[in-house]
C-alpha cells in the first residue's frame, strides 16, 4: 500500500477507516471491486497514480484555503497599486533587477 496511506485500513463494502472515522461510500466500494479484479503489478500502478491524483488534489485545496485567507489582502494590494499609478507613483517593473 501507499506509504502516505498506510494510516488506512480498509474493510469490506467500502468502509474506510482512518484513526476512528468510519468512511464508507459507494465510490470507496466500487474502487475495491474494480482494484480487487486486477493483478497485483497493475493494482500497485493504480495506486501510484491515485496517490499522485490525491496529492494533487490536497495541494489544490491548500492552495484554495490559502487565497481564501489573503483574498482581503490581495484586493488591499491591488487598490494601492491602482491608486499609487493614479498619483503617477508608479513605476515600470524592471525585471532585470528582481
Amino acid at each position: 500500500m501507499c506509504a502516505r496511506y498506510t494510516e488506512h485500513r480498509y474493510k469490506p463494502l467500502g468502509q474506510v477507516v482512518k484513526g476512528n472515522t468510519v468512511m464508507s461510500s459507494e465510490a470507496i466500494t466500487t474502487v475495491i471491486k474494480m482494484m480487487e479484479s486486477l493483478p497485483e503489478v497493475v493494482q500497485a500502478k493504480v495506486v501510484e497514480h491515485l496517490r499522485e491524483y490525491l496529492e494533487d488534489l490536497q495541494d489544490e485545496l491548500q492552495w484554495d484555503e490559502s487565497f481564501k485567507k489573503t483574498q482581503q489582502q490581495l484586493k488591499a494590494a491591488a487598490q494601492r497599486a491602482k491608486q499609487e499609478i493614479r498619483e503617477g507613483l508608479a513605476q515600470p517593473m524592471d525585471y532585470d533587477k528582481l
